[in-house]
């Protein structure tokens, strides 16, 4: 018997994640083969009514960045304010091109674009809240605008981080929360990518592939 594939409603939300030049193949913080994952999404995106794009913004010398901190390196590990903050090389700074959509991304019916962790002592990685757990970034009063919004299908860059928080906040809002499995990509830093699928599934992310769409 065939798969069912699954019905989008009116109602439902297409949220990419951060399909920037800098997390793509020759960035600054390039996630492998992020590249790959474009034109599946621009496949996928014509089905949904409503489509919200994040687009990280950082100003230079964002706390988040190795290069604030001096003696330390990319991938090691502070603690901030609010809590464990990875160090990053410096990437998608506001203006350059490394923080612009990748060009062959192709949404053109997108209806938000939400810039993320352009404030300088916090980084973003959830579409929904800042690293705090607590500072929104407006996508949550967006969607409380569509009455029918209840579910999102989640995909982009990468997996194990913005991805995965954008996940468990639209959980913890009470969304019904899919994630495209095959239109994400992740980094995978010490086992990050299986401790991220399995947060995921523990909260209730339904785990999909594009072929339970199309």
């Amino acid at each position: 018997m065939a798969k069912k594939k699954l019905d989008i409603t009116d109602g439902d939300v297409l949220v990419v994640i951060d399909v920037q030049n800098d997390f793509c193949p020759g960035g600054a913080l390039a996630v492998p083969g992020g590249d790959r994952i474009i034109r599946p999404i621009n496949r996928v995106a014509p089905l949904f009514d409503h489509v919200v794009m994040t687009q990280d913004w950082h100003p230079p010398g964002h706390h988040s960045f190795a290069s604030s901190h001096p003696g330390k390196s990319p991938y090691d590990t502070i603690e901030l304010a609010y809590g464990h903050q990875v160090l990053w090389p410096d990437h998608c700074v506001q203006g350059t091109k490394g923080a612009e959509f990748h060009k062959d991304l192709a949404i053109k019916h997108c209806q938000l674009i939400l810039r993320k962790g352009f404030r300088r002592e916090i980084d973003s990685y959830s579409a929904f809240f800042e690293n705090d757990h607590k500072t929104p970034t407006g996508l949550s009063g967006y969607l409380q605008d569509f009455d029918e919004a209840s579910r999102l299908f989640v995909v982009g860059l990468a997996t194990d981080f913005c991805v995965l928080y954008s996940c468990l906040d639209g959980r913890k809002l009470g969304y019904h929360v899919f994630l495209i499995d095959d239109l994400c990509q992740g980094i995978n830093i010490k086992g990050s990518l299986d401790a991220a699928y399995q947060s995921m599934k523990e909260v209730g992310v339904r785990i999909i592939k594009e072929s339970d769409l199309l």
